[in-house]
């Protein structure tokens, strides 16, 4: 299917690896040109060649998601497509009282305020676009809140609504829409380090016997691709969902029980 993205310009945010790096690839393979943003760039980025162009910039901070939408206007002439994708996650194995004034501050910088500033930046250069868009990857934890991750929960949550909110204010001018995944097989996850090793180590269990129980947890018996979440944000993104607008798409293999 030809998704008529041909020629189109986008900024993915987070785009070095894992759900960030397939988005920019599926971009790339509908012959869109990308400003991938990231603090550092990667070989796996670096190869996908001159329809990439690489913006390192720490979007954390107040004045990065400016200079990125700043540099994406001087390299493209413009913004079609915002894909907010930039964010991390830290199991709070101690509970709430652990969680500290600067871990809450630092959660908010990354996983809400780096998309609302880089919102606030590429919407004057969004409109009057024809067929502009911003997708938003938000998570699972935006409606299914964990003790686990509470910070990066609530975060998503307000991503989430602020999102939708958006939807309301833009439309019919720029469409936003947002994907909310369940557990995906990343190093965010599956990594040294990550999710799942750091989960079984506190528990005594190994980073394996974790991710089988969580795969376990979902209809689909997996966890999903990066490349599954970087298709449903390309077709958000593109034309053949013209008319959506405030939605979000659930790709979790089921894990989520309720309507």
């Amino acid at each position: 299917m030809d998704l008529g993205l041909a020629g189109r310009t986008a900024v993915v945010t987070g785009a070095s690896r894992g759900i960030g790096l397939a988005i920019t690839r599926g971009l790339v393979e509908e012959g869109v040109t990308v400003v991938a943003a990231a603090r550092s760039t990667s070989p796996s980025l670096d190869e996908l060649g001159g329809s990439v162009h690489v913006v390192q910039v720490d979007l954390s901070t107040p004045d990065g998601p400016a200079t990125l939408i700043g540099a994406a206007v001087d390299l493209l002439g413009g913004i079609d497509v915002l894909v907010n994708n930039v964010g991390a996650v830290h199991p709070r194995l101690g509970g709430f009282l652990s969680v500290s004034d600067e871990d809450w501050a630092a959660t908010l910088d990354l996983d809400v305020l780096a998309a609302i500033r880089t919102m606030r930046a590429a919407i004057p250069h969004l409109t009057g676009r024809d067929g502009a868009n911003i997708v938003t990857v938000s998570s699972v934890n935006a409606f299914l809140p964990d003790p686990g991750v509470l910070d990066y929960s609530a975060a998503k949550a307000a991503l989430s609504n602020v999102c939708k909110s958006l939807s309301k204010e833009l439309g019919p001018a720029i469409r936003v829409n947002t994907v909310s995944p369940g557990p995906v097989a990343t190093d965010l996850w599956l990594g040294a380090g990550g999710v799942a090793a750091t989960v079984g180590g506190a528990g005594g269990r190994s980073a394996d016997e974790v991710v089988h129980a969580q795969e376990a947890a979902a209809p689909s018996g997996r966890f999903t691709t990066p490349r599954e979440v970087a298709d449903a944000v390309v077709f958000l993104a593109s034309p053949r969902s013209a008319n959506t607008t405030g939605a979000d798409l659930v790709i979790d293999g089921g894990l989520i029980p309720t309507l």
